[in-house]
């Protein structure tokens, strides 16, 4: 006779079939399949030139007119003669660098924070939800060059800066679930057998509110690369010749147009890193897209 399935076991291959059968979950996961490989595969894709700092481009020679593709370097140089191969190899591990380091930062900040506004209430729902609504009166871009430009420009400042501003969306979304779940029979029956508020929070809270979270949160990692890649651009992230698609971006500004007679002259310059960053994005939101189906209640079981 078979045993019967644990709920939650028989839930998750539940959710990965219906993941899975969405065609926009194949694609993003493939997506991001191809960029882990690259990121892992680094060292062996485009072995550094600079043992100390590997995510310095290698160049030769100082010219600012970018070059095409040759034999020597397959995508070509940008200004400076930096490898636009190179950069492409390496500028994946910038990219999930800054989306894992900031989203992750800012959820356990945020999920903390809304969990303990939303059980609670009172007056510390009001002193967390009070300051989340200061942060929020200033613009996401604004507020993070302020932080940039007062601490030291660089894309490690760029990181902590995003992390220290991001995780406000967090304790919103959190919030909103955990006054929804605090009001159930499961957690009422909880208090009322002595279970403590760290242990229903833990174990019978979280786990039921965190969905919507992983979701807007797995969209989130594009969008802080195409931040941190627009910081860059502006010149207050990654210094020159920094493997990161945004700085590689930057170094060809100037040649997003060739001259008359060939406007597409330099287009490798521009072209390669810009795809780099939107098929990056591309898969998140592709992922989040299905991650958002698959959790949605109101669609789970049709």
């Amino acid at each position: 006779m078979n045993k019967k399935q644990h709920p939650r076991i028989r839930e998750l291959k539940f959710t990965l079939r219906r993941i899975f059968k969405n065609p926009s979950a194949i694609i993003g996961f493939s997506l991001l399949f191809i960029f882990v490989a690259v990121a892992v595969l680094a060292p062996y894709i485009a072995p550094p030139k600079y043992a100390h700092n590997p995510y310095l481009m290698p160049h030769k020679g100082y010219s600012q007119t970018p070059k095409p593709p040759s034999s020597d370097n397959i995508f070509g140089t940008t200004s400076g003669q930096y490898d636009i191969f190179y950069g492409a190899v390496w500028g994946t591990r910038t990219a999930f660098k800054i989306g894992m380091f900031v989203i992750g930062f800012a959820l356990i900040i945020g999920v903390s924070l809304g969990i303990i506004s939303g059980y609670y209430g009172g007056i510390i729902d009001e002193i967390i939800m009070r300051m989340v609504d200061i942060i929020f009166a200033v613009p996401l871009l604004v507020l993070t060059m302020a932080i940039v430009v007062a601490f030291g420009r660089g894309l490690d400042k760029v990181m902590i800066a995003l992390a220290l501003i991001k995780w406000r969306d967090y304790v919103r979304v959190m919030r909103s679930s955990i006054l929804t779940l605090r009001e159930l029979d499961y957690v009422q029956a909880a208090r009322v057998m002595g279970v403590s508020n760290f242990t229903i929070m833990r174990k019978h809270i979280l786990p039921n509110g965190i969905y919507p979270v992983l979701v807007m949160a797995s969209m989130d990692i594009g969008s802080m690369v195409i931040v941190a890649a627009f910081m860059s651009f502006i010149g207050l992230g990654a210094p020159k010749g920094y493997a990161d698609w945004g700085q590689m971006v930057a170094l060809a500004r100037n040649y997003i147009v060739g001259p008359a007679d060939d406007p597409l002259k330099y287009w490798h310059a521009i072209a390669i890193p810009g795809a780099c960053i939107v098929l990056f994005v591309l898969a998140w939101n592709l992922i989040g897209d299905a991650l958002r189906d698959a959790f949605d209640p109101k669609q789970r079981r049709r």
